[in-house]
């Protein structure tokens, strides 16, 4: 998938400022793909220049102008003919499993704690998918919302980013308890040079 199509089904919410496409992406799209600002507004650039979307100005008088970019029809038949189009298989590069995959060798005590900071950064995210859901569902139950709502796909991805994130809370956990049964089966063992313990 290419920053291009994710750009188009952002808009999919309505005409939005560079600024305002950088704020949905940190909040809901970065669930599953994440962008810098910098590379958005160059992709809006090139989606312009493409025809996929429309960028007008809206003149300011305190602050600078800002650009506000909508789809145009052909940028949703574009992402019609994408939706079409079967995904390539996820792969996933994790620098934090490299370093597990290596802790036998390595600082068992670094890794366990980045495995403990990646934790804590699953939980700020939870909380914060948390607070997106409350506001979609605007005080109504899921089952009333997944009916009544006009678009379901902001949610269905919202609820994988909350899936993936609960996944790296249990993975997380069960983590560190075999590193810190690991530490303390070590810490118990003799050293060598230790003498030996004297039978009686």
């Amino acid at each position: 998938m290419s920053l291009k199509h994710a750009v188009l089904a952002a808009l999919l919410e309505g005409e939005a400022s560079g600024y305002d496409l950088a704020k949905i992406f940190d909040v809901s799209v970065a669930n599953f793909w994440a962008a810098t600002p910098q590379q958005l507004y160059r992709e809006l650039e090139r989606l312009a220049e493409a025809g996929l979307i429309t960028a007008r100005v809206v003149e300011q008088e305190r602050r600078p102008n800002k650009r506000m970019f909508s789809l145009t029809e052909t940028g949703r038949q574009d992402l019609v003919a994408y939706t079409t189009t079967p995904p390539r298989p996820s792969a996933v590069r994790d620098e934090l499993l490299v370093q597990v995959q290596a802790c036998d060798e390595g600082d068992t005590a670094a890794v366990r704690e980045f495995v403990a900071q990646r934790m804590e950064t699953a939980r700020a995210k939870l909380a914060r998918y948390d607070r997106l859901r409350e506001w979609m569902l605007d005080g109504r139950d899921e089952d009333t919302y997944l009916g009544e709502a006009e678009r379901v796909g902001p949610y269905l991805t919202l609820m994988r980013g909350r899936f993936f994130e609960e996944e790296n809370l249990r993975w997380g956990e069960r983590a560190l308890a075999v590193l810190d049964r690991r530490a303390a089966a070590r810490d118990a063992a003799p050293r060598r040079g230790d003498a030996a313990p004297t039978l009686r």
